[in-house]
């Protein structure tokens, strides 16, 4: 008995550590799809509205290509939703057959007892039971057995009582898991139809810029190398920045973590800057949106163009499009670098704000609220964003350590 009762607690106490980090899982899946859902029903806002607007075709493939993404984020999070759901319900259902083998070895324990009980149930074979004993000590030893015995059997009807509890709250847990994975599954069918009606527009899409494929590679090969052009001015700007910054830090005679006062390449960083730095470094994927609302219009780094796959195209940064009159917003507390008009044809500006030895750059403003030397705080409003001709209203984010260039979707939350 002594065994069954510690296989008993054993046993829940493994049940209990399979419980909870599943359902802390499951809890943070569910936050990151309503996230995404959300994400979702605010791209489908916007692109209403763009839709009206967008004439260029290879811009709708992007807006295009940018949902497809999302959708995948989407399916690949129920998914992860179902296979945690599977899991939880498998191990329930051993908890479950564990505890109705415990309980039948129980009831049958319990029932052999109650039969034993009854067949010596006389009170006068009790009595002659104890008046039996050779001596005084059998006699109290004997008492103190039908004592202990009487005392077991009324154990053994309480865990009886107690494991049919355990059994009902186990079942009860096995439904609600069964029918929050139904719920999954509908969802992740409807997923996968709104998935799959994306990718036949986009490859409708694709088939219509192909009649025509040298005169959009022409157009994509020019916005790709104006993209470089910025891209080189932007590092020339920062070098500039950091060289200025370590020459003041050398004049200043302030004390630094670092020495390399003469480099173009790396901050020289104060005990305070070093501390800012390691502040955004710690924060890394949970950084706020640097806008209110909106969506990932082309993601970070080299991929392959959407509608033409032999042709590469490659993003230093990461373009959100969002409403018009949106405001740009820095993402870190820190100080405003530089305030530059990058192209003068449509007067818009970039603003590059320092967080020790890690800069932030956002890129497509149409005016800003900020000054060089300026303090600024997370989610601080810096200027306007710049409006295309089309009514089109993006901005580009870029993240550099020193002049390292690093992936904003990294370090910005559910980006």
């Amino acid at each position: 008995m002594r065994r069954l009762l510690f296989t008993l607690f054993f046993f829940c106490i493994t049940a209990a550590t399979w419980a909870q980090p599943g359902d802390e899982k499951q809890r943070q899946l569910e936050e990151r799809k309503a996230q995404l859902q959300k994400e979702m029903q605010e791209m489908q806002r916007l692109l209403q509205m763009e839709k009206k607007k967008e004439k260029n075709i290879l811009g709708q493939i992007a807006q295009q290509s940018a949902k497809i993404r999302l959708s995948e984020k989407l399916i690949n999070t129920t998914s992860k939703q179902k296979r945690l759901l599977s899991d939880d319900i498998y191990l329930k259902q051993l908890e479950i057959n564990k505890l109705n083998r415990e309980l039948k070895e129980l009831k049958d324990d319990y029932s052999k007892m109650i039969v034993k009980s009854y067949k010596s149930r006389s009170e006068q074979s009790r009595i002659m039971f104890v008046l039996s004993s050779e001596n005084f000590l059998q006699a109290y030893k004997r008492m103190q057995y039908m004592k202990q015995y009487a005392g077991f059997r009324k154990m053994q009807g309480d865990e009886i009582k107690i494991k049919t509890g355990q059994l009902e709250v186990a079942t009860n847990k096995l439904e609600v898991k069964k029918k929050a994975k139904e719920k999954v599954l509908v969802e992740s069918e409807k997923e996968k139809k709104e998935f799959e009606k994306d990718r036949a527009e986009q490859q409708r899409l694709a088939k219509i810029v192909q009649k025509d494929k040298r005169k959009y590679t022409a157009e994509i090969k020019k916005m790709q190398a104006e993209t470089r052009k910025i891209d080189a001015q932007i590092q020339r700007m920062i070098r500039e920045a950091i060289a200025a910054a370590n020459k003041k830090a050398k004049e200043s005679g302030k004390s630094v973590v670092k020495s390399d006062s003469g480099s173009s390449t790396k901050f020289v960083l104060t005990t305070e800057g070093q501390l800012l730095a390691d502040n955004f470094k710690a924060n890394r994927g949970r950084l706020p949106w640097p806008v209110e609302k909106g969506y990932v219009y082309s993601a970070f780094g080299t991929h392959a163009h959407p509608a033409y796959p032999d042709l590469t195209i490659t993003n230093s940064g990461v373009e959100i499009a969002t409403e018009a009159g949106s405001s740009a917003r820095a993402i870190f507390t820190g100080t405003v670098m530089s305030v530059q008009i990058m192209q003068k044809s449509s007067n818009t500006k970039v603003v590059m704000i320092q967080h020790g030895d890690y800069i932030t750059v956002y890129q497509n403003l149409s005016n800003v609220s900020v000054s060089i030397g300026d303090k600024v705080a997370a989610k601080q409003v810096i200027g306007k964003i710049h409006v295309s001709s089309e009514g089109k209203a993006t901005m580009k984010l870029l993240i550099y350590q020193n002049t390292t260039i690093l992936n904003p979707q990294s370090w910005i939350n559910n980006m």
